[in-house]
């Protein structure tokens, strides 16, 4: 007997990596080559934990190993696991090298191209590539606050494409290098009519702005290398970018060909700006640029909360963001919108949808307790307890059969052969269900083929 499976797929995790995770990645080689830059080895210092930090300026004029004990001797006993995540973040990086001496005790290096980089740009300071063009050349630069301001909104605009390519009537305007960054992970093409999300996308919704850039960064550097594009180099310009200066303009004719169209996708994210002057263009890093290689610990703070649900399921948002709305359009109904009020209803049919489309309960009670308006986020439980309670119960009533493709057997000859057709199904946690007395049996379909060679080996 087979049977179909129709169970709900498991949720894709996506892992907000580090951009330093991707640095971390690089062959030895290219590692050491980054290093050769001393801006680099500023931008790698600042993605630091505070207490590698610590290591490496303490380390940075010792020519000669420190041994391991000696380095736990650097810390308190309750700081150990820090300490392990410190070192290990270090030779991860190359930052450290760990050698073994003829005690068998180990010991750490700083890596010497690293250090020399490092003690030159501490001590005499470097000049980047480029410097910001003078103030005569360039007109009406936008103000910091400004600058956030258009930062925002372009992540906005960059996430609300993301959602809206879903829909056939809107039309997309994401570019097509980073449509397939998003096919990796957040949308899947179907053979005729418009991509789908795929059930990663509302997780990547939940995830603050950093984690959300750093996906992206990650999927776009793991994407270079179809584009023809070494990572390293894409790491190199990223990290060297990440060491300009927030609102001040850099000439874009100092860029290569190959620079201009990544900082065009960069735009589209925005992470820089571009301004045309009479004779000469520009680019303007943002701050999403310039904290690339901040530690996610260092820049992660929580956001302004929005969302207010009532015990009556109905749901009042604070925003005049269209993406919270196309969010919320996501697991609730959106009845009306003011201009700066978003009011809607989480019912039954709503979630049923949501779940379809492969967000779970807990994702959804996530999301509201996360984004909980700041006058009731205080409050414990800040979402009424019947709604999250009803939520989970919804979902649940979509999981209370849950089918396996399985085989079904009868007719055994003997019932020692039955014995022991079903001992063999228990040996590969396969038995699902068995009847000892009419000698039936059902086994999961992924051992039918060993359960046939071992009952033809029994005949």
């Amino acid at each position: 007997m087979n049977s179909a499976s129709r169970g709900r797929m498991p949720q894709v995790k996506i892992i907000a990596k580090n951009f330093m995770d991707m640095v971390a990645s690089l062959p030895a080689m290219k590692l050491d080559k980054l290093y050769e830059n001393a801006f680099i080895c500023g931008a790698i210092l600042r993605s630091l934990p505070p207490l590698a930090k610590k290591y490496v300026i303490q380390m940075l004029y010792i020519d000669v190993p420190i041994t391991a004990k000696s380095m736990e001797e650097w810390v308190f006993p309750d700081g150990s696991s820090m300490h392990r995540v410190a070192i290990d973040r270090l030779i991860k990086l190359r930052i450290f090298t760990d050698t073994a001496d003829r005690r068998r005790e180990t010991t750490y290096r700083i890596n010497p191209t690293f250090q020399t980089n490092l003690q030159k740009l501490l001590t005499l300071g470097e000049v980047l590539p480029r410097e910001p063009m003078p103030s005569d050349i360039t007109v009406r630069l936008p103000s910091l606050e400004d600058l956030e301001v258009y930062a925002l909104e372009q992540w906005e605009c960059f996430l609300l494409q993301l959602i809206n390519s879903a829909q056939a009537e809107r039309p997309s305007n994401i570019s097509s290098s980073m449509m397939r960054i998003l096919q990796r992970g957040l949308l899947s093409q179907r053979e005729k009519g418009a991509p789908r999300l795929t059930e990663s996308v509302f997780q990547f919704l939940l995830m603050d702005t950093n984690a959300q850039l750093w996906y992206i960064i990650r999927e776009y550097i793991s994407n270079s290398e179809e584009r023809d594009v070494d990572p390293a180099d894409l790491i190199s310009f990223l990290l060297e970018l990440s060491c300009h200066v927030t609102g001040k303009a850099y000439n874009s004719n100092t860029l290569t060909e190959i620079q201009k169209s990544w900082i065009k996708d960069l735009t589209d994210l925005g992470l820089v700006k571009l301004q045309q002057g009479m004779n000469e263009s520009w680019f303007i890093p943002t701050k999403l640029a310039t904290n690339l290689s901040v530690c996610l610990t260092d820049s992660s703070s929580r956001k302004q909360g929005f969302v207010v649900v009532e015990t009556n399921f109905r749901l009042y948002a604070y925003s005049t963001s269209k993406l919270h709305c196309e969010i919320l359009r996501l697991f609730s109904r959106i009845e009306y919108q003011l201009p700066n009020l978003i009011v809607g209803a989480i019912t039954k049919e709503s979630l049923y949808n949501a779940f379809e489309n492969g967000i779970a309960a807990e994702q959804i009670i996530t999301f509201l307790q996360q984004n909980s308006h700041p006058r009731v986020a205080e409050r414990m439980p800040s979402i009424p307890e019947n709604v999250t309670d009803q939520i989970r119960l919804w979902e649940s009533d979509l999981n209370r059969v849950e089918m396996t493709p399985a085989h079904y057997y009868d007719e055994f000859p003997s019932r020692d052969v039955f014995e022991a057709a079903c001992d063999y199904a228990r040996e590969w946690n396969g038995l699902l269900w068995e009847d000892s007395k009419t000698m039936r049996l059902v086994v999961k379909a992924e051992i039918h083929m060993h359960m046939r060679e071992h009952l033809r080996r029994q005949k």
